[in-house]
């Protein structure tokens, strides 16, 4: 009796498992996005702080395939404005997501430590 109740709680205890890993791998991923949008940030908001530098004689050009061509200084300074516009929201979105994922795996954190400790119980009966 004992024993079909410990196979069943280990079994819990492995579904658990594989679920709280999982949940990890997409914490982490989530991490990574954001980690990614905060270096985007800083990096368009260094752009729009050297287009303050500019004076309205400077040509401004843009990468566009293998060679530069000339853009008009107002447009560039739009786009990079559009540009943290869109980060910012996608980093409010990911911190959303990053706060729910963190709630997931908290939760499923406390039931595999919950269910390793019945298991070891039963184990020591």
């Amino acid at each position: 009796m004992a024993e079909a109740k410990a196979a069943a709680v280990q079994a819990r205890l492995q579904a658990a498992s594989l679920a709280f890993t999982k949940l990890e791998t997409e914490l982490s991923g989530v991490v990574e996005a954001r980690q990614r949008l905060d270096s985007q940030l800083s990096e368009n908001e260094l752009v729009l702080k050297e287009f303050s530098l500019l004076k309205s004689h400077n040509t401004v050009y843009k990468l566009v395939g293998p060679s530069l061509v000339p853009q008009d200084q107002a447009e560039a300074k739009q786009n990079v404005e559009k540009r943290l516009e869109f980060i910012r929201s996608e980093i409010k979105r990911v911190e959303a997501q990053l706060k729910d994922s963190e709630e997931k795996t908290g939760k499923k954190r406390g039931e595999v430590m919950a269910l390793q400790q019945e298991f070891q119980a039963l184990q020591g009966a």
